[in-house]
């Protein structure tokens, strides 16, 4: 998908949901995502755990400047094992 094709306009701000396990999901998933977004601040970052307490939901709002670093993080996030789910 080009940019053309892109329904979003850029950059805009673009919250990145990931749902998984593990006490330490946030600086993950953190980590994972900063390198896409070098002016990440941690401010960015919000957790909230599921309703039984199962999962973690972290949620990083970032200034998505393309398409193509937006595809980049959700590479990232969907192949990492803690991640069940990237929104």
């Amino acid at each position: 998908m080009t940019e053309k094709e892109s329904l979003l306009e850029f950059p805009c701000l673009f919250p990145i949901k990931a749902i998984g396990r593990g006490d330490d999901l946030d600086k993950l998933v953190y980590s994972l995502i900063q390198p896409h977004v070098p002016d990440l601040g941690e401010a960015a970052l919000s957790m909230r755990p599921s309703g039984k307490g199962n999962f973690m939901a972290v949620t990083v709002t970032i200034t998505a400047t393309n398409q193509a670093q937006l595809d980049a993080i959700y590479q990232e996030l969907t192949v990492c094992e803690q991640v069940i789910m990237a929104l």
